[in-house]
């Protein structure tokens, strides 16, 4: 069996920068790029072209940003570390999507994240079945299975290999609704060179 390649492209990585993770809240939940504007603004495809200078093929590039997408969190490197961001979630709709960080009751999210990124954040990152949501058009992680088949524990703990000391029952929740900056971050902050890549 031949492995598959895609092309993560200097554009690519800059579009893979601009994606707007926010909180799928059906089935475990799962982290998703925001629909409506997944590179930061409702007009997507003035976004992708922002950095392509192409104004034709907008939709086949937002398609093969996806692709490339799952590649980058399987060789990315990321540091563990502290680091922060601008929240792009408090200035968008989140009528289908959430975040992790807003707070209900008072209807707001916090515009300034500063988020501790530790080794299984990393380790789970790998891991994210992440694939194209075609109803929404958007790269999305299995909202039923985000780290692959099982009880969303088991296939935490697998991708962990082995819970790590303290991330038990509630702490392994906390670190999944935790995917959400993570994932933010490790798409801003990776580090990757242009080239083919297996996904």
């Amino acid at each position: 069996m031949t492995s598959r390649t895609t092309e993560i492209t200097l554009e690519r990585i800059a579009l893979i920068r601009r994606l707007v993770v926010a909180w799928d809240p059906v089935g475990q939940g799962a982290p998703v790029i925001h629909p409506d504007a997944p590179y930061g603004s409702l007009d997507r495809d003035g976004d992708i072209a922002n950095v392509t200078g192409d104004d034709e093929g907008a939709a086949e590039e937002h398609r093969a940003v996806g692709e490339a997408l799952v590649a980058f969190l399987r060789h990315a490197d990321l540091k563990p570390g502290r680091y922060s961001y601008h929240n792009p979630l408090t200035k968008l709709d989140l009528s289908h999507v959430s975040d992790v960080f807003r707070d209900e009751a008072a209807g707001t999210s916090p515009e300034q994240i500063v988020f501790e990124i530790a080794p299984p954040h990393i380790a789970l990152i790998r891991r994210l079945a992440m694939g194209w949501d075609e109803a929404r058009g958007v790269p999305a992680v299995d909202a039923e299975a985000p780290y692959g088949p099982g009880a969303l524990a088991e296939a935490m703990t697998r991708a962990l290999g082995g819970a790590p000391a303290g991330e038990v029952g509630g702490d392994l929740a906390r670190l999944h609704r935790s995917m959400q900056p993570a994932l933010q971050i490790f798409l801003r902050s990776a580090d990757i060179a242009p080239g083919d890549y297996e996904v």
